[in-house]
């Protein structure tokens, strides 16, 4: 049992650092003040958003670009709240998803894409926040790149609780995950928050056929699609300024059902680097709990159990650190305290995503 441990810790210590370099590989990038060129259409899928949906429209009032280059599309999923759309200098439409698949979020994006005029579609969500360079930043990359789709960050605003910074560290080490695959060429992830691809592409992968029976992965599976179509023309916008930013969940409960939705998905993707990495990450951490049972029973000394702990715990960090620099550039609260949960939390996660279900917007999913 103790060399089975140990041998998937240098497994999972290995395939981090693979990802830290493939990290570095990806440079940060800064707009050139380029003329605005690019149009962009803006989908946001909402169900029950009215309280969120006010201050997305506001920062897109903020934003740095040529009202005539982009437009908002709300799509309305079967709301219960009322929402009205104020008057803005940019175009808004709110159109009402034409449900036809088990994946309402893929039903809304594909409804918005028939009335999408653009040469571009930016996808986010409606409890978010983008910045004043948001579309600028996206903008002067396209044109200094050729890319047909292209992935941003996502992180966190915080308040000062446990809660929060436990989800902070969580999307932080998935972010870091992300841009280190891309720096692999081996991307197979990302976030719909912020995930921009050409009309023109979309279509050519036909959209979210072969996937829309799995409710969420709007952005993933068709990530994937596109990398297996034209992966040179798929890239990761490591900007600070395209830096979007959304809320984190406000109960447990609702992380959990959260964290099984993004996973359930895993086993369904075309990525063999994304099944890999995901079960290798799995047992990296389901290793640690029963390293933890050896140790608290005392099977295991105690100089074993730090060793593994230790190896664990710096690779760990060496990726936060990094990312953490990239999306936030503050201290890391509560790292030991979530370093020692997380374990316990993922494997629970990964386990009761193979055969639960999940609550998402007052709706009950089967995985």
């Amino acid at each position: 049992m103790s060399l089975a441990l140990l041998v998937i810790l240098a497994i999972y210590v290995l395939t981090i650092g693979w990802l830290i370099y493939g990290y570095t590989k990806v440079k940060k990038y800064k707009e050139n003040n380029l003329k605005p060129q690019t149009g962009f259409t803006i989908i946001v899928p909402f169900r029950n958003e009215a309280d969120n949906l006010p201050h997305l429209l506001a920062s897109f009032s903020k934003l740095n670009y040529p009202t005539d280059l982009f437009e908002v599309i709300l799509v309305d999923d079967q709301s219960s709240d009322h929402f009205e759309v104020s008057s803005f200098r940019f175009q808004v439409s709110v159109i009402d998803t034409i449900r036809v698949s088990e994946s309402p979020k893929k039903d809304a994006i594909s409804t918005a894409m028939q009335h999408v005029k653009t040469d571009w579609v930016i996808t986010t969500d409606a409890d978010c926040i983008v910045s004043e360079n948001w579309l600028l930043t996206f903008d002067n990359y396209i044109q200094e790149n050729r890319v047909s789709m292209l992935a941003g960050a996502v992180t966190y605003d915080c308040e000062d609780s446990f809660l929060h910074h436990f989800q902070q560290l969580d999307l932080t080490s998935l972010q870091g995950a992300t841009i280190g695959s891309f720096g692999l060429e081996r991307a197979f992830m990302c976030n719909g928050a912020n995930f921009a691809y050409t009309k023109v592409l979309f279509e050519k992968l036909n959209g979210f056929d072969g996937n829309n029976k799995i409710a969420s992965g709007d952005d993933v599976f068709l990530l994937q699609k596109g990398v297996e179509l034209c992966q040179k023309e798929v890239h990761y916008l490591k900007a600070e300024a395209a830096i979007v930013h959304t809320q984190p969940t406000q109960d447990w409960k609702s992380l959990f059902y959260q964290r099984v939705r993004w996973a359930a998905k895993t086993s369904s993707y075309q990525s063999v680097f994304g099944k890999a990495l995901g079960l290798i990450v799995f047992f990296g951490n389901l290793s640690f709990v029963i390293g933890t049972v050896l140790f608290v029973f005392g099977v295991w000394p105690w100089k074993l159990f730090v060793l593994f702990v230790f190896s664990k715990f710096t690779i760990d960090f060496v990726l936060l650190y990094s990312t953490n620099q990239f999306l936030r550039k503050t201290r890391i609260k509560n790292l030991i305290l979530s370093s020692i949960l997380y374990p316990f939390f993922s494997s629970t996660v990964a386990l009761y995503s193979l055969f639960g279900s999940y609550e998402w917007k007052e709706r009950r999913f089967k995985v």
